[in-house]
């Protein structure tokens, strides 16, 4: 069993830290609203900590999942910032959805510190992460990562180093890419189905059998035939991870035209009121 501070308590990190209090491990945890901390604490045990900086202190592995670039720096590198508590030796495991740019950025200022860095975004949602099911796909050195997945097993199903230092990031990219094409292949069809005059849910239940499958179609079509948009990742989420996508695109030449226009759609769901509609909710703009 290891020490471990986790630095964020949203929709993920919450019930992320809940599974490795869980599992047996000693857990600090920190939070921007201190009152969120001290209810996971009255929840589930461990202990809170005021800072960052203090959070980080003495743990073996500091796990972090927060907004963006731009806080994931802040509790990081910040006034207060975790990696000014690191002990020599140490990890830390960022779970953040962010650039492959700060995750080469914090990997070479943990080595700094004469610690670890390991980026390990996750897919799965907030359904994964209550379940202890995500995928975390990470990006680091071999050996910090030998250390890390045993402990990141405590709230997945599948873990996997993919290269260096920001090749987490970007494997989550490609899944956000996927998943951009995918909802909006789905809610065409709907669309469709529904002006052809079709059961959809006969539809769906009969084509999921097929090649046209998908986690999304067993999962939210039928939702999104019924006009519900409350299962979790948000529009606005999906717009700041497909910003993430496209200007590594243009860093790296990729040619992203579907993503591109998928973004857009997205625009338009927060145009109609749906920033915290979940990002099923493409098939509004469609039926409105």
């Amino acid at each position: 069993m290891a020490k471990v501070a986790f630095l964020g308590l949203g929709v993920m990190g919450y019930p992320m830290a809940r599974h490795l209090m869980a599992k047996g491990h000693e857990v600090t945890v920190y939070n921007r609203t201190a009152a969120k901390a001290e209810k996971w604490v009255s929840e589930n045990g461990g202990r809170a900590a005021p800072t960052p900086r203090e959070a980080a202190e003495g743990q073996e592995i500091v796990f972090a999942c927060v907004g963006n670039d731009d806080d994931l720096r802040q509790v990081t590198l910040g006034a207060d910032g975790a990696f000014h508590g690191l002990k020599a030796g140490s990890l830390f495991v960022d779970h953040t959805t962010a650039s492959a740019e700060v995750a080469r950025e914090l990997y070479a200022a943990a080595q700094d510190k004469g610690a670890a860095f390991i980026d390990a975004p996750v897919s799965g949602g907030q359904a994964g992460a209550e379940n202890g099911v995500l995928t975390v796909m990470c990006g680091g050195d071999q050996g910090a990562y030998a250390k890390a997945e045993p402990v990141i097993m405590s709230f997945a199903r599948a873990c996997r180093l993919m290269g260096p230092a920001g090749s987490g990031q970007l494997t989550k990219m490609i899944n956000q890419i996927c998943i951009a094409g995918l909802v909006q292949g789905l809610a065409e069809g709907i669309h469709f189905g529904k002006r052809a005059g079709l059961d959809i849910e006969a539809v769906l239940d009969v084509i999921s059998k097929g090649a046209a499958g998908s986690w999304q179609m067993e999962n939210r079509g039928k939702t999104m035939n019924q006009g519900k948009f409350d299962f979790g990742f948000a529009v606005d989420w999906m717009r700041k991870d497909l910003a993430i996508v496209l200007d590594e695109a243009r860093k790296n030449g990729a040619s992203l035209p579907a993503t591109a226009m998928i973004d857009q759609f997205y625009a338009e769901v927060q145009k109609m009121g749906g920033n915290r509609w979940d990002t099923s909710s493409l098939i509004a703009r469609l039926d409105r």
